[in-house]
Parts: structure tokens; sequence; C-alpha cells
């Protein structure tokens, strides 16, 4: 009897624990998460047009992910800029300084999104000294399973909407 009740006991830990795990995936299943990968949308690119002598400027974009998986944001390329283009975050000290910190990728959260802005993240780049308010600008993003998402980019001029 004794050897009995010990064995049931030892059984009943590993049923537990996949009762458990069972009821989560079911839960995962349920919601339609399961199996869904990142589906990532860009829209609204803007460029801010840079003035005086000064060529260096920043991108925009908003960026959605209505799948069920994370994915990540690895790098901006375009063929209308020279040089290297640059994912920045710009943070604010304790004493109210702004400074910008060059990031290797961002975080696109499944059913999220982000949302690059002034404020936050951004693409740091040089201007072409011929772009003008309206002029559009070819941008390639670079997703870590999404793959490259090509989008266009309207030249604006800092605080307009574009």
């Amino acid at each position: 009897r004794r050897r009995m009740t010990e064995a049931l006991l030892a059984t009943l830990a590993p049923i537990a624990a996949c009762g458990v795990a069972l009821g989560g995936l079911t839960t995962w299943v349920g919601s339609g998460s399961a199996g869904s990968p990142a589906r990532i949308a860009v829209t609204d690119g803007r460029v801010f047009l840079p003035y005086g002598d000064v060529r260096d400027t920043a991108a925009f974009f908003r960026i959605t992910n209505s799948g069920g998986a994370d994915d990540r944001l690895l790098k901006v390329t375009s063929s209308a800029v020279d040089g290297d283009l640059e994912l920045s975050r710009h943070r604010m000290t304790s004493g109210r300084m702004a400074y910008a910190e060059t990031v290797d990728s961002a975080r696109v959260p499944a059913g999220g999104g982000l949302a690059m802005s002034p404020y936050g993240l951004d693409v740091t780049l040089r201007s072409d000294s011929g772009w003008q308010t309206g002029t559009y600008v070819p941008f390639t993003l670079h997703f870590e399973h999404g793959g490259r998402i090509e989008v266009q980019a309207v030249v604006i001029r800092p605080g307009e909407q574009g």
C-alpha cells in the first residue's frame, strides 16, 4: 500500500504540470495567436527638411504589427541617401538636456506598433541638397522576420504634418 501511494504521488506532479501547460496552450491557440507570424505595415513616412547649411536630418515612420509574434526593425537603407543611415533614440536627462544614442534595432511588439518621432526613435541621415518640401524619398526598412519593406517618405518642414 505504501509503495502504491508513493507511486501515485510521484506521478501526480508531472500530470498536474502537463495539465497546466495544456491549458495555457489551449488558451493561446484559442486567442488566435498561435503560429501567427509578424505582419508588418509601414506608413506615414516623413523626412525633416534641414535648413541653412546643415545637411543632417531625421526620418520617421509609423510601423504596425498586426501579427501574433514580435518583430525587430534591424536597419533602414535608402538609394537616395549618401552615407550611412542610423537608428537613433533620443532621451532626456534629468537636467532636461536631450541626447541621442545609436541603437542596433527596435522592437515592434505583436498586436502593437512603433511610432517614430523626434522625441524617441528616428532614422538619422544626411539629406540631399536638392530636396524640397514635398519631395518623396525611397526607403527600405529591414525587419528580422518581416523581411524588407519599401516605402516612400515625404520631405516636410519640422512642425508640419506629413
